[in-house]
């Protein structure tokens, strides 16, 4: 599912404009996104929480080339799944073998 697909099943199913959706879910992921750019924590009970993390600089190969390289630091976004959330996804999971 993609943005505007969501935005349509949200706005289906609570019988309110797309563009209103729109707005909301728009605010929504600017102010997540700039609390965990500040290295806050942004915690939804039950959906999972957003935050920003360290990942240390390490040597790599450049598989094309084979030439070694570093990658520096980088400070990187991370979700972690909440419980109810991870339940829904394994009940879904169970019912559809397909996954």
């Amino acid at each position: 599912m993609n943005k505007q697909e969501l935005i349509a099943t949200v706005s289906e199913n609570l019988g309110i404009s797309q563009k209103t959706v729109t707005l909301v879910l728009n605010g929504i992921t600017e102010t997540i996104g700039e609390t965990v750019a500040n290295g806050e924590e942004v915690l939804l009970v039950d959906f999972g929480k957003f935050k920003s993390t360290l990942k240390k600089g390490r040597n790599c190969r450049n598989p094309k080339t084979g030439e070694s390289i570093y990658i520096e630091d980088a400070i990187i976004p991370v979700f972690k799944a909440g419980k109810r959330l991870k339940q829904t996804v394994n009940t879904i999971g169970e019912k559809d073998e397909s996954i």
